[in-house]
């Protein structure tokens, strides 16, 4: 199951980007760790987060950088193409995780499914709280604009 006891939010207001997720790696029902750093920075400019399997999402992390290293300074395109690779590669394609990639003009939640989703109102939530991290994040919008 992708994504299970997992949270990742990503919020972009007035400019800004930020991303936080828990720290939490499962086996089974059990959880063995609770500091695992399941955000990352690319760069000086770009954010990561990942849910799913940790070896899976390094090896996606990876190849987003060689995308980013043949694209540079076009994010959503070394995207596209990852998502692209991500679906039709025989080896990725039983890759399970999910990511969202931002960096100070454009946040995109990656799947396997070959899917660069960009939200219509700055905010992502990925993992199995993610949905409920998410509504909360909305809320607190709303409540502050």
């Amino acid at each position: 199951m992708v994504g299970r006891n997992t949270t990742i939010l990503c919020v972009r207001k007035d400019g800004k980007v930020v991303m936080a997720g828990d720290g939490q790696v499962s086996l089974g029902s059990s959880v063995v760790k609770g500091t695992a750093k399941k955000v990352r920075r690319l760069n000086e400019n770009i954010l990561v987060g990942f849910a799913g399997s940790t070896a899976d999402a390094l090896t996606l992390l990876e190849r987003l950088e060689r995308k980013l290293e043949e694209y540079p300074g076009q994010l959503m395109r070394a995207c596209v193409e990852l998502a692209k690779a991500w679906r039709s590669d025989k080896y990725l394609r039983r890759l399970e995780a999910t990511m969202i990639v931002a960096d100070a003009h454009h946040s995109f939640e990656l799947t396997g499914n070959g899917d660069v989703l960009e939200p219509d109102h700055g905010a992502i939530g990925i993992g199995s709280g993610g949905s409920y991290a998410l509504g909360q994040c909305h809320i607190l919008l709303l409540l502050h604009c």
